[in-house]
């Protein structure tokens, strides 16, 4: 028995490895499992006994699959179908069009059946896909020798694709006394980012806002123009912008102004640990139409995942302006802490 039970093992054993992908290293060692995707540098496995491992390409002599594979040459060119290696070329077994080789050094990408899906979804979404954002809410109460109430509500949603970026944002803020109310306003807008080369970005936003403590009964300020990603990975991505901006004002006094603007600033979303991130942004709004006058704004925010849904953030959002109403101060700066609860739509 003991002798049918090992040949059994043996057999089945073979059979596994047979059925699935393999790689070959230049120093002789051989794994079996499944191919996730090459991205030029790496490729990514999923090993039977070593689990998900990345290799440098360039170690790697030889591959074979046994499902079907999602080639994308340098020239935008599709290919699927089984793959294997012959010296300096993939050998590629595609249902329609039978044996077709590539140049390794053509090869721009390789993707499981699973990790091209992924990537058409992020392609070409739906509308409704791939929304992401959080909802923070802060509220602080005091009674006894003093009165006061403090709710603070902040809400963004983004959805981010490899070809554009939409978000809607949302900051209110209200404080208040026994007698009367010391802080009441409210931020928010929507904004939209089209990548037109893998570096460069166009983009056009909409700002409002309302600070009834600074006499503004509303701000309308869209904006537009040109954006550069200047760093990416997996911890930072830092992008610079510029452009030009339309500032409509309407003051509780009678006053409107209207006013054409520059616009120049920086947005940072840094990970400081595998819980914690911090995302900052600064814009900065000369006037061209009164020389002098200006306005800048500025948000920080920080979050600490306590689970996947909920977290315990930080925020500061400034806004300063150089030409308030007599008698009101420059700048309004509003400080929140409290849960935030994040979702994903996938």
């Amino acid at each position: 028995m003991g002798i049918v039970r090992l040949v059994a093992a043996t057999a089945l054993s073979f059979v596994l490895s047979a059925a699935a992908d393999q790689i070959t290293m230049k120093n002789g060692d051989r794994f079996s499992g499944a191919i996730a995707k090459i991205d030029g540098k790496n490729l990514v496995f999923k090993s039977d006994y070593a689990g998900k491992i990345d290799v440098p390409w360039e170690a790697v002599v030889a591959i074979s699959s046994t499902e079907p594979l999602s080639i994308t040459l340098q020239d935008g060119q599709l290919i699927v179908g089984a793959v294997t290696t012959s010296e300096t070329k993939l050998v590629i077994q595609t249902k329609e069009t039978g044996t077709v080789s590539a140049n390794i050094n053509s090869v721009k990408m390789v993707r499981s059946q699973a990790e091209q899906a992924e990537a058409d979804r992020y392609n070409n979404p739906r509308l409704i896909d791939l929304w992401s954002g959080f909802l923070d809410f802060g509220y602080a109460v005091a009674k006894g020798n003093s009165d006061t109430n403090n709710v603070n509500l902040t809400a963004n949603a983004t959805r981010a694709t490899n070809r554009d970026k939409i978000e809607v944002y949302f900051t209110s803020l209200y404080a208040s006394t026994a007698s009367a109310a010391t802080a009441n306003s409210k931020r928010g807008g929507i904004s939209y980012n089209l990548n037109v080369i893998p570096k460069m970005f166009v983009f056009g936003s909409v700002d409002l806002e309302n600070d009834e403590f600074q006499g503004l009964d509303l701000r309308f300020a869209p904006a537009g123009g040109l954006g550069y990603h200047a760093l990416k990975n997996k911890r930072t991505t830092l992008d610079l912008f510029g452009g030009g901006s339309l500032n409509r004002e309407f003051f509780s006094s009678g006053l409107n102004r209207t006013s054409g603007e520059m616009v120049a600033g920086e947005e940072l979303a840094y990970k400081l640990s595998t819980i914690t991130s911090l995302h900052e942004k600064l814009s900065f709004f000369p006037n061209i139409s009164r020389g002098g006058e200006y306005r800048t704004n500025f948000d920080l925010s920080s979050a600490t995942t306590i689970k996947k849904w909920l977290a315990w953030q930080l925020t500061a959002s400034d806004r300063f302006l150089s030409n308030p109403l007599p008698g009101r101060k420059q700048n309004d700066l509003i400080f929140t802490t409290g849960f935030r609860v994040t979702f994903a739509k996938q």
